[in-house]
């Protein structure tokens, strides 16, 4: 069962660029709200590619929505309905991928990512007494990152319309290759774990004590609770390839035995994929722009696979997905003794 009938991702992404097209063309007009440039509050620490404009880019915004809008309408016609063969009948998907990639991995930047992490932490502070040095959701979730989000969405639209339009039967995601996607998807944050529990214990992995020293305000602690939190997720990532990951275990009252939702583990691992996936790039734009020293290696090169585990997370999501429409039911647990009764 799929959550739009026929041709609506279009539609919706049509809907969103028309939306954003205005957005854009009323910060050129003198709007306020322009999310990048002077009107962000951090625009060269997370450096943006977008962090030099000024609200005249607007109008640019405009136009790149209005191309969104025109490729996600051409999207809605059905195999039925559009070109059979030739190059344009193609032209629109192949517009669509990069205008998707660009709007989900390319305009969003690590803040985005932060903002995800830090969210649990901000819901439980409360209830332990911590302060948080004062830190608010408004801290986390300024507009310009929510800007981010929403650019996002248009992205996963448009990209949905795509798969919607394309015929996208090939069998490249298989169970072999989700497998090997999990294991990588759960080995490669390891290295910036270590790194970051290093820290937290006085231990100078991959930097100088000099840079260690920099921490000692309890800024290692918060990174070691960001590693701790990408250990959780590479343990819920085994799931994808686990009974566990498809029939709740005993343990979780009023769910033992019944079967795990799909899309209970797509979307969040989808949605971890793209925000580890930006941040990484995020860190590779740094490393470029010639931000970090070689020898301070422990604080931006674990960073740089992240891309690697984006990918490997998203390819397991989709191979779980597959796997799962194709076999609705789990399969059952066969135990020693009842396997030796089969032979």
């Amino acid at each position: 069962m799929t959550i739009f009938t026929s041709g609506r991702y279009g539609y919706a992404a049509a809907l969103w660029a028309v939306a954003y097209g205005l957005l854009g063309a009323a910060w050129a007009l003198g709007a306020p709200g322009y999310p990048w440039g002077a009107d962000d509050p951090d625009p060269d620490g997370a450096l943006s590619i977008l962090a030099g404009t000024a609200p005249p880019f607007g109008w640019w915004i405009a136009a790149f929505s209005a191309l969104v809008a025109a490729t996600a309408l051409t999207l809605t016609r059905r195999n039925g309905r559009r070109p059979a063969e030739g190059a344009w009948g193609r032209v629109p998907v192949l517009l669509a991928w990069p205008i998707a990639a660009l709007l989900v991995l390319v305009v969003p930047d690590s803040r985005l990512m932060m903002g995800v992490a830090y969210t649990p932490l901000l819901l439980a502070a409360p209830l332990f007494g911590w302060g948080l040095g004062g830190a608010t959701f408004a801290d986390a979730w300024p507009w310009p990152v929510l800007n981010q989000l929403v650019c996002v969405l248009g992205g996963l639209l448009l990209a949905a319309a795509a798969r919607e339009h394309g015929r996208g039967r090939g069998n490249w995601f298989t169970p072999a290759r989700g497998r090997i996607a999990v294991y990588v998807a759960v080995a490669v944050p390891l290295v910036y774990c270590a790194t970051r529990w290093a820290w937290a214990l006085g231990i100078p992995l991959g930097v100088s004590t000099e840079f260690l020293a920099q921490g000692e305000d309890g800024l290692w602690l918060a990174g070691a609770y960001l590693a701790t939190f990408g250990a959780l997720g590479g343990v819920l990532t085994l799931g994808l390839i686990q009974r566990w990951g498809e029939v709740f275990p005993r343990w979780i009252p009023g769910l033992r035995g019944r079967r795990v939702p799909p899309l209970l583990a797509v979307v969040p691992a989808g949605f971890v994929s793209i925000i580890i996936t930006v941040a990484g790039l995020t860190y590779i734009r740094w490393t470029v722009a010639g931000r970090f020293a070689l020898e301070e290696w422990g604080a931006w090169l674990p960073e740089c696979f992240w891309p690697l585990w984006g990918a490997a997370l998203a390819t397991a999501a989709v191979c779980y997905h597959r796997r799962r429409r194709e076999s609705p039911q789990p399969a059952a647990e066969v135990s020693p003794r009842s396997a030796g009764r089969a032979r």
